[in-house]
């Protein structure tokens, strides 16, 4: 993902950046934050609890789409994220963060950003906004 300025960008740029949400990454994640729950760190705990396998906490997926607006605007501040969670990310999958503007103020010097993670079958899992200052 190459990074760029707010002048760098348009109406309707858009990356795309793929996480890695390896059992690996969750369990740092888990560790750091104190979340050691078993539906994020055992498959066969999920499975228990009626999920397909462990799943990505929430926050974490909310962290992913933060880490890639933060990639990609080089100049930028996030000035708020608004997330909601539509369906299990599943830890061991292959998701794609998109981010797209929505919406330049040129006298402002802020974005407006859609924010989606989708699985590998493209459906949406979390969708949200995000607003920028550069």
């Amino acid at each position: 993902m190459t990074a760029k300025r707010f002048d760098d960008l348009e109406f309707g740029d858009e990356i795309e950046m793929k996480p890695d949400v390896s059992m690996d990454q969750v369990v740092l994640f888990t560790e750091a934050t104190g979340m050691k729950v078993g539906r994020f760190l055992d498959h066969e705990a999920a499975r228990k609890q009626g999920l397909p396998s462990a799943i990505v906490p929430g926050v974490m997926s909310q962290g992913l789409l933060t880490a890639a607006v933060n990639g990609w605007i080089a100049d930028g501040m996030i000035e708020s994220v608004d997330t909601i969670f539509r369906a299990p990310l599943q830890v061991d999958s292959s998701p794609t963060c998109r981010i797209v503007v929505t919406d330049l103020d040129e006298v402002a010097r802020r974005l407006e950003l859609d924010l989606v993670i989708v699985n590998e079958a493209n459906e949406t899992r979390v969708l949200g906004t995000a607003r920028v200052r550069c």
